[in-house]
């Protein structure tokens, strides 16, 4: 394609101006009423066939003037065609689809037989151009369906077959452009679920999404390049104008639920016809795992307990990508699994606070309940894959790494589910007139600062104990110079003195570990998180 561009541009941008010279002047003399119709379109066939039948010999002296002058014909024959059926309903749906099956049909086999390309190339612009500037007043659409099918049928036959890929680009860029144009000029019904525009873009999507990856696999198997980046913006485009004419019908989490199990199922084929994971399964699969996260979240989204439901969900999404990557050692779904983990992560944390308890038996019991679990699982699955997370393409240092982000992520997990957990228990039980919640949340942050020091020490982890420090120093800054202020409650001396005691066991800890010495050899570091 490279080459055709750089050394053919500029003769396919003239007969790119000549046919639209042709065009607009089918539309000039309609308007000003010159010529009639039917001669208009006995004038289009003779210049047409003229054109083709001079091109065609001029070939044989000038190979490359012929192939544009047999172009040039062919697109005025698609513009007759075009201005007979789709601008005016002189020619009823299947003579124009007979006839666009027949010319191109004729054109591809010439092609086929003696790689014309420049016509090819000629005879497409003129094919999509003639609908974009003849545009009807009266809605033909069935018709100019039926003109893109054959056009598109044809051309991508051939750009797979030849390996004239700007076919199967101009084509499919070609057709979605027609889509947007006539829909915006006809504005058409879409008050119900299964309208005229949302069966097109269904067909269109479809035809691309089978024409890729037959493509792909004609190509042996090579599933990446212009393929994968069509099949990418095939996804785009539709999911777009299902979300506009699906609009107030249906939630659009159901067409994007329908395109991600599509990609998935599609990502697996790929795979087990490649028996890789490259690139486009990678694509494929993560496409569609994003599209099904995307749709999760819109489903159900009047239940209030749509937060839990989504992270139990994902959670058990992360499980299988993480089983099935440890059982295939594929470390690409092994990495997919952690990144679903950490996106759960930030939502969890942002929905949290106004999710659902989610409580057992009718009686809520601080860490015995849905959301508690959920905290739960996400801390447990962190901690498995600080220990666990490791990947062979990795440098012993990154994994080294990665190990603490997981451990650290994980930790916060769990500072999160002190804090939840104690406000949610004080709100429940009315223990308010009994326990002051800012300095009950200090014990609750001193006893995990505690368990960061532990935690260590027991790793042998310098970060920790500075990370403990940190939250050590924030809890006492808090209490001292907020908790403490109002007016004096005993409660408020058992907090000092608990927190005291805390320290000083932190300070045990501490020295401890520093008693011990360093203690522990890289290798096994990159073991124990």
């Amino acid at each position: 394609m490279n080459d055709l561009l750089r050394k053919s541009w500029i003769h396919l941008l003239g007969a790119m101006f000549i046919v639209s010279s042709f065009l607009y002047l089918f539309k000039y003399t309609w308007s000003q009423g010159w010529i009639s119709d039917t001669v208009k379109i006995g004038l289009g066939l003779a210049i047409g066939i003229g054109c083709v039948l001079g091109g065609w010999k001029w070939m044989q002296r000038f190979p490359l003037s012929g192939e544009i002058i047999a172009g040039m014909g062919a697109a005025l024959l698609y513009t007759t065609f075009s201005f007979s059926g789709i601008y005016f309903a002189l020619w009823d749906s299947m003579t124009v689809f007979i006839c666009m099956l027949t010319l191109t049909s004729l054109l591809g086999v010439l092609a086929y037989k003696a790689q014309l390309r420049i016509l090819m190339n000629v005879g497409l612009i003129g094919a999509l151009m003639s609908p974009m500037i003849l545009r009807p007043e009266t809605d033909q659409v069935f018709t100019l369906f039926l003109y893109l099918l054959v056009v598109n049928v044809v051309f991508f036959f051939l750009s797979i077959r030849q390996s004239w890929t700007e076919l199967r680009l101009v084509s499919f860029i070609g057709t979605w452009v027609l889509y947007t144009i006539y829909y915006i000029q006809f504005d058409p019904d879409v008050s119900t679920l299964w309208s005229l525009p949302i069966r097109y873009a269904l067909a269109a999507y479809g035809f691309y999404v089978l024409a890729f990856l037959i493509s792909s696999w004609k190509q042996n198997l090579r599933f990446d390049g212009l393929n994968l980046y069509l099949g990418v913006l095939n996804a785009i485009v539709f999911g777009g104008w299902s979300i506009v004419i699906l609009n107030g019908i249906v939630p659009f989490a159901y067409p994007l639920l329908l395109m991600g199990l599509g990609y998935i199922l599609m990502a697996a084929l790929v795979y087990r016809l490649t028996s890789s994971f490259n690139a486009a399964v990678l694509t494929k699969l993560s496409g569609g795992g994003l599209l099904l996260l995307i749709a999760s979240t819109q489903f159900g989204k009047e239940l209030a307990v749509k937060p839990l439901l989504n992270v139990y969900f994902w959670l058990m999404i992360t499980l299988l990508l993480y089983v099935a990557g440890a059982w295939k050692r594929l470390e690409g779904l092994r990495a997919s699994a952690i990144g679903v983990w950490f996106a759960v992560v930030v939502y969890w944390f942002f929905v949290t606070w106004t999710a659902p308890w989610g409580v057992w038996f009718g009686v809520y019991i601080p860490f015995l309940n849905w959301s508690a679990l959920a905290w739960e699982l996400l801390a447990a699955m962190g901690f498995y894959f600080s220990i666990r997370g490791s990947f062979a393409v990795l440098r012993p240092e990154d994994n080294r790494l990665l190990s603490i982000v997981y451990s650290v992520t994980s930790h916060l997990i769990l500072g999160g589910l002190l804090t939840v957990q104690v406000k949610n228990m004080i709100g429940e039980y009315d223990l308010h007139r009994f326990l002051d919640l800012q300095l009950t949340l200090s014990i609750s942050w001193g006893l995990y600062a505690l368990l960061l020091f532990m935690w260590g020490a027991y790793s042998r982890q310098s970060l920790f104990r500075v990370f403990g420090s940190l939250v050590l120093l924030c809890v006492a800054a808090k209490t001292l110079v907020f908790d403490l202020a109002g007016s004096e409650t005993f409660y408020k001396v058992i907090v000092l003195f608990v927190l005291g005691i805390i320290t000083f066991g932190i300070a045990y800890i501490n020295g401890k570990w520093q008693a011990a010495g360093p203690g522990i050899t890289s290798e096994t570091a990159e073991q124990e998180p």
